[in-house]
């Protein structure tokens, strides 16, 4: 089957970034060129510039052995030194790194200084259980600072870290734990969400039970942080209370320096079944690209801005974007640990408010799901301290964007858009603020020093106005260096597709425009076949959402006797508009709507008016299980969603 992407709407409305914005960016026009003219130059300059390195290297990439890359491989560096020590020592000390909210209403900032300090007596707790370099260390915590502080105190001893996300079951934390062979867990009592304590050691204790068959875990020793004041059961010789043994250790620790190619974490892909697929990234090359673009993208001035991502720490942006990135930079940010309509809509806009956050960065559906309650609740809040937003996790619907910059960017703060994978550690794809003139829905442009294409099966470039398949041409610093313990299968995975080119194929469509701009259209595995037609379910989404009824668009297709697949919509309507009309009127202006805006093509079969959709914690639509619904089967695997009764009773409003 041919891969070519149909792609049938258009998009013509430019921003050019303010004048002021321009004139004092960090990324400069001329930063393309640069890369073009010598990447890998380019990238040796970006590591030296960003980082320091105990024992400089000298070289660059080797890509001897194909997919396994090594970058830097003969420097030495220390990763957690980068992110603290030296920002103390050249006199930052006072500045803060984390300003925490809990949910609760409770808040502390903590200092570089205050925050080096303990890392350095998590390190040596950490070293006194046994762990040195090389151990896998699992941590399953809330958004707390004791979560960056276990990652960075890992870090610091060349252990390697597994973050498990704490909305994962006991199950899913024990295949992590096993697959990684952990030898200590980082976790707590429990954590805030929605109101509630919400209880993590009990999953703890329930994986590093017996399995039945006399089997023990690897683990030795868990180290327990007091969130929430939540009685937990107590393995004496096992657990350790973080607040008994922390606080009284030595804030003495020197950085030791490790090869750029020492493992630094393992991250678990979400919503995998079977066995689970551990993503295994190293210390130079990752922190370099993290460092870069995050300063880069998000046009970083450590000196001034207050920067918030609000991704989880279980989450590949929160390694990249919530802790390495920031912190190499200096950057002082805000770390929120609960939901974000606690205790009422509007709490987000409160905490930009209350710390003038300048830099947001968040996902798509936290964008739509703030259209779908309404402009008023944050047109109350003062955020005139914005001045740059960002996108993460899925394509941003033009109509999404729009009113992301309309209503919470006052009509000015640019967008980035960023495109990248846990997989790839760091953006890959995304616009330069300060350079690029700006496209609602668009990702744009690979970053300068990564190669990017669109191309068919056979891996022939589409070229310009044409849609295809998302393919990174060239290893990146930050990108993956196998699947833990199972390098076949990373091959397979990722390499097997284009092995006669050296593609790494993303899984992902996309599009180039006649300007040449990227489009992501989705995963390839959601693009439908209508009557011959391959569609993006991206853009019929978009169309759904260009109505002014619309808040949010789940598209699937379904089998059908006739066109071979049909085109099914799951639609959340916004509140002012169900309050006038009948679901059903607005389901069939809706599929009308559609058949308009793009062509009868892609006219929905169905059209399904929804309370929720089915979505991770992080966000992510799992349009599987919508698919399942549309196809009449039982609903497959739902323990990494959000919330799990969703799909119960989205199955129910559609019979």
């Amino acid at each position: 089957m041919s891969q070519q992407i149909d792609h049938l709407l258009t998009e013509d409305r430019r921003f050019a970034p303010p004048a002021d914005f321009v004139q004092n960016a960090v990324a400069k026009p001329g930063i393309y060129d640069e890369a073009a003219d010598d990447r890998l130059s380019f990238w040796a300059a970006r590591s030296r510039e960003l980082l320091h390195w105990h024992t400089p290297f000298t070289n660059v990439l080797d890509w001897s052995n194909p997919p396994f890359a090594k970058w830097f491989d003969d420097g030495k560096l220390n990763v957690a030194y980068n992110c603290l020590d030296r920002h103390v020592e050249a006199g930052n000390g006072d500045r803060v790194a984390i300003h925490f909210e809990g949910e609760p209403g409770d808040s502390r900032s903590v200092t570089y200084a205050e925050l080096t300090a303990e890392v350095k007596r998590v390190a040596n707790v950490l070293a006194g259980l046994g762990v040195g370099q090389g151990d896998r260390v699992a941590i399953y915590l809330p958004m707390i600072p004791e979560a960056i502080a276990s990652l960075l105190a890992v870090a610091r001893l060349g252990a390697v870290h597994s973050v498990v996300f704490g909305g994962f079951s006991a199950d899913s934390l024990r295949a992590r734990i096993d697959d990684a062979g952990a030898k200590v867990v980082i976790t707590a009592d429990g954590g805030y969400r929605k109101g509630k304590a919400s209880a993590l050691k009990p999953a703890v204790d329930q994986a590093l039970s017996d399995r039945g068959d006399g089997e023990q875990a690897t683990v030795e020793k868990v180290l327990v942080v007091r969130r929430t004041e939540q009685e937990v059961e107590w393995t004496d010789g096992r657990d350790v209370w973080w607040h008994d043994v922390v606080p009284a250790a030595s804030a003495e620790h020197e950085a030791e320096a490790f090869d750029a190619e020492n493992p630094l974490f393992i991250l678990y892909t979400s919503g995998t079944t079977g066995k689970p697929k551990g993503i295994l990234h190293t210390s130079g090359g990752y922190l370099t690209q993290a460092a870069f673009t995050h300063r880069n993208v998000f046009d970083l001035h450590p000196e001034t801005d207050v920067y918030w991502c609000t991704a989880d720490i279980g989450w590949i942006t929160g390694h990249s974007y919530v802790t390495y990135g920031p912190l190499a930079n200096g950057a002082t940010q805000v770390l929120y640990e609960g939901t974000p309509e606690f205790p009422e809509p509007g709490r987000w806009w409160d905490i930009i408010e209350k710390y003038g956050v300048s830099i947001f960065y968040t996902a798509p559906t936290a964008v739509r799901s703030f259209m779908k309650q309404g402009r008023e609740i944050p047109q109350k809040r003062d955020l005139s301290s914005l001045r740059l937003l960002g996108s993460v996790g899925e394509p941003i619907n033009p109509e999404a964007w729009m009113w992301f910059r309309e209503v919470i960017g006052s009509g000015l703060t640019p967008i980035v858009d960023t495109w990248w994978q846990t997989e790839t550690g760091a953006i890959m794809i995304s616009a330069l603020p300060g350079v690029t003139e700006t496209k609602p829905g668009s990702a744009q442009v690979a970053l300068p020093g990564v190669e990017i294409d669109v191309v068919d099966e056979k891996g022939e470039a589409v070229g310009n106005d044409a849609g295809g398949l998302l393919v990174v041409t060239d290893p990146w610093p930050s990108m993956l260096r196998g699947i833990w313990g199972d390098p076949d299968r990373f091959v397979e995975t990722y390499w097997k597709m284009f092995a006669d080119k050296g593609f790494y194929f993303a899984g992902d469509g996309a599009r180039l425009d006649e300007d040449g701009d990227i489009w992501l259209l989705g995963r390839v595995d959601d693009v439908m076949n209508v009557s011959g037609h391959r569609l993006s379910t991206a853009e019929i989404e978009s169309a759904l959402v260009a109505h002014d009824a619309t808040a949010e668009a789940a598209v699937v297709g379904a089998s059908d006797e006739t066109t071979g697949q049909a085109v099914v919509a799951f639609v959340i309507l916004k509140e002012s508009f169900l309050k006038d009309n009948s679901a059903e009127g607005l389901a069939n202006t809706l599929r009308q709507w559609v058949g308009e805006q793009i062509g009868p093509i892609a006219r929905p079969r169905d059209v399904y008016i929804v309370g929720e959709l089915p979505k991770t914690r992080s966000g992510k639509i799992m349009r599987r299980l919508l698919r399942d619904v549309a196809e009449g089967r039982e609903v497959g695997d739902t323990q990494t969603l959000a919330d799990t009764a969703v799909m119960s009773v989205i199955a129910r409003q559609v019979k």
